[in-house]
């Protein structure tokens, strides 16, 4: 049999002559109803405080496991993350090394045409400049016999200077257009 604090109030006992004060037992009575009745209050207090920690207890083994899974997440990713940027780091490295390996070998044989060049053009001046001195010497043949000769020499001679000067303009418009920069 259950006992509540009213089943303890209203309990009567029989009256006997030689029995307990009644008064003392009533007080009595009244004060276990009201310690009973304090100690369920207490117990029932104590079961909403244990259902309500069960509830915090289940939300934070949720919030637990959500946070391993999370965090096993991350490291998943980042795991993914670093092998990608990686391979990322190794293309581009391939792809520089490939670039640089192009424009050295261009280089190469840019300098190899440009060496080329300057030697042909080498050439052509110490060309020139040895048809310049020929020229130059009959040139200064031709002054040396005029003032030491006559009008017989000057008429055989007029027709080869003109020759030479025409040839002067040849070489010396060869020259311009040697310097000029050619589209490549």
């Amino acid at each position: 049999m259950k006992l509540t604090p009213l089943d303890i109030k209203k309990q009567e006992f029989k009256k006997i002559m030689r029995g307990y004060d009644p008064v003392e037992v009533d007080t009595f009575m009244d004060m276990m109803a009201n310690e009973f009745e304090d100690l369920l209050k207490q117990q029932k207090e104590m079961r909403d405080k244990v259902v309500e920690l069960e509830t915090q207890l289940k939300d934070y083994r949720q919030i637990e496991k959500t946070l391993q899974q999370t965090l096993l997440q991350a490291q998943e990713t980042t795991g993914r993350t670093y092998e990608a940027a990686r391979r990322e780091a190794e293309t581009i490295v391939r792809e520089a090394e490939s670039k640089a390996s192009r424009i050295v070998e261009q280089a190469s044989i840019d300098l190899t045409r440009i060496n080329s060049r300057i030697t042909q053009l080498k050439g052509k001046k110490d060309s020139l400049l040895g048809r310049l001195r020929v020229l130059l010497s009959s040139e200064l043949d031709l002054i040396k016999t005029l003032e030491m000769g006559g009008d017989d020499v000057l008429d055989d001679t007029l027709q080869g200077t003109g020759k030479e000067s025409i040839e002067l303009e040849a070489v010396l418009k060869n020259i311009d257009n040697d310097n000029t920069p050619r589209a490549h």
